[in-house]
């Protein structure tokens, strides 16, 4: 590959409309360009180390014993009504008509059609095992896309099932797909950690997340000091601290609270320690005003309500809905006379002469206890946080950020049921197929990739990820004895199966040295004026220069790279 006659380009100063590291980084190196909110073009230098990454996950996916095939991206929405599905993605869902009238959605995901694709191979119990996967285009209306390839609307996604007769199988089948996922994460080089975390719209019976370590991670990772426990904040079981027992159990009494909305202002106006008082949450669920109790110090775990209700949709109440349900203005709920469904977090069920929202505004109740209203369900509805107890070993916990590079799910009987689909068992019974799920993101990956080797000069690609693993510099392309050994040693490398590039654009060595250290070679060659003394000059990217006779460079290069 030759410079001078290609597409490259790269950009000097920060690009301002990029909330990300490696979304800078891989703009300024003209890797990727924003075409609209969360959509991104996939430049040359870009698309080669999205094919690297790719190649990767088919080579690890052929070793599972998985077929790749190609789903189409435009379905029809009955698909996912069928499936149940429908109502679980909401607003994120793009959905347009045909000329008929006919609605088709782009595809979000694709597990109602490979279970279609299954129905054409599956009799009997001796159709299966089989694995089938792609690598196909999903389409996402998220609501704020941000950091780049993190959280886009448009992407391309390896997704991957398994088709078993029982759930042994499916065990069989996860745990290969599973330790073909290690393999991956370790040879795309990230720093990652694998969490337990929510099945949501997937369904099924487990999720397992492999999240790449990042400060930016727009995911908190859950861990311990004392074991290897690990999870997602979403899932992350919270272990209750009970509240001191109490000798008297005081009276209900309401006080005045002017001008103390928020727990910070209800607890100075006060002067109770915050352990005293308890948050009671509005929430939209399916429409319906649910209020939730935790805390004043905790917050609530949206998931887990979500699970506990068994609802599609949980956000926090618009000011119309509270106030409906309460009576008062927000920040004044509370449990007493409300006019919604109350559920409480475990916590809770331990408190006693604790304060609460007297549903009237400017107003609280204080010395209030459990026997003072009723609650309708109860259950572990909080976020944990960072110093509590962890709930395997007792330790202590603490957060890491993470990006969500790829998920396994065991999906269970859930869409073999949903979409009937069924094999004749060894007694001649039918039974539905137990399948599996799972999901990477090659872009997200590749963002990843840069967020953790991201330096002050650019991106520091492990060498066999990089766009070209080796880059020669001509000093002057005046000189055309410069120009000669360049192309040789060009042609000798490409030759010997090393990925080169060689910079022959009439610029200025700087700007030269600059571009390939910002688009991530690991390697630079620079020709110049020791060709005259027989040498020329090698550097790792981040390391010492060296020189290196011309005579045996090509194979002590090789060595190098290949090591």
């Amino acid at each position: 590959m030759k410079l001078k006659n290609s597409y490259f380009f790269t950009l000097r100063e920060n690009v301002k409309d990029e909330d990300s590291v490696s979304s800078n980084m891989l703009v300024r190196a003209g890797m990727i360009k924003k075409s609209s909110a969360g959509v991104y073009m996939m430049l040359p230098m870009g698309y080669r180390v999205l094919n690297k990454i790719e190649t990767i996950i088919r080579d690890e996916m052929e070793k599972a014993d998985s077929q790749e095939l190609l789903m189409p991206a435009l379905i029809p929405e009955d698909v996912y009504i069928a499936s149940g599905r429908r109502a679980g993605f909401g607003n994120s869902m793009f959905t347009l008509k045909d000329r008929k009238g006919q609605s088709y959605s782009l595809g979000p995901t694709h597990e109602e059609l490979f279970v279609m694709a299954a129905k054409m191979q599956i009799r009997s119990y001796k159709d299966m095992p089989f694995s089938l996967y792609q690598m196909q285009t999903k389409f996402r209306d998220e609501p704020r896309p941000r950091y780049g390839l993190i959280r886009v609307r448009e992407f391309v996604m390896k997704d991957a099932y398994t088709f078993d007769k029982d759930e042994a199988g499916l065990d069989i089948a996860y745990q290969k797909q599973f330790n073909a996922y290690k393999n991956v994460m370790d040879r795309l080089h990230l720093t990652y950690k694998i969490v337990k975390a929510d099945t949501g719209v997937m369904g099924g019976l487990l999720s397992e997340e492999f999240q790449a370590i990042t400060p930016l991670g727009e995911d908190v990772i859950v861990l311990c000091d004392s074991c290897d426990f690990s999870s997602n904040l979403e899932v992350a079981a919270c272990v209750p601290q009970k509240a001191e027992q109490e000798d008297v159990k005081e009276e209900m009494t309401l006080v005045e609270t002017p001008n103390s909305r928020t727990i910070e202002e209800v607890t100075d106006f006060l002067k109770k320690d915050v352990k005293k008082f308890v948050k009671t949450l509005i929430y939209n669920v399916d429409g319906k005003a649910v209020a939730v109790m935790v805390r004043g110090d905790r917050d609530v775990n949206e998931t887990k309500l979500r699970k506990l209700l068994n609802a599609n949709e949980v956000e926090l109440a618009e000011p119309e809905m509270v106030v409906e349900a309460t009576g008062a203005q927000v920040g004044f709920a509370g449990p007493v006379g409300i006019k919604c469904p109350v559920y409480a977090d475990e916590e809770i069920l331990s408190m006693q002469n604790f304060i609460i929202g007297a549903n009237k505004t400017g107003y609280h109740y204080t010395g209030v206890n459990l026997s003072d209203f009723e609650i309708n369900g109860s259950g572990d509805l909080r976020n944990i946080q960072e110093g509590d107890i962890c709930p395997c070993c007792g330790g202590k916990i603490h957060f890491a950020h993470g990006i969500e590079v790829g998920n396994t799910f065991k999906l269970g009987t859930k869409y073999s049921e949903s979409m009937n689909l069924q094999y004749l068992d060894s007694n001649n019974q039918l039974q539905y197929v137990w399948m599996g799920c799972y999901g990477i993101g090659p872009a997200r990956a590749m963002a990843a990739l840069a967020e953790q080797n991201a330096d002050e000069n650019g991106i520091n690609w492990p060498k066999d990820l990089a766009p070209y693993q080796v880059a020669i510099v001509v000093i002057s392309m005046k000189d055309e004895e410069q120009v000669r050994i360049a192309n040789e040693l060009h042609d000798a490398l490409q030759a010997k199966g090393i990925d080169v590039i060689m910079d022959d654009r009439d610029e200025r060595p700087g700007v030269k040295f600059k571009d390939m250290d910002l688009i991530g070679i690991p390697f630079r060659v620079t020709v110049g004026k020791g060709i005259k003394n027989g040498v020329i000059e090698f550097k790792e990217r981040t390391g010492e220069k060296q020189e290196l006779s011309i005579e045996e460079a090509v194979d002590q290069i090789v060595s190098i790279v290949k090591a």
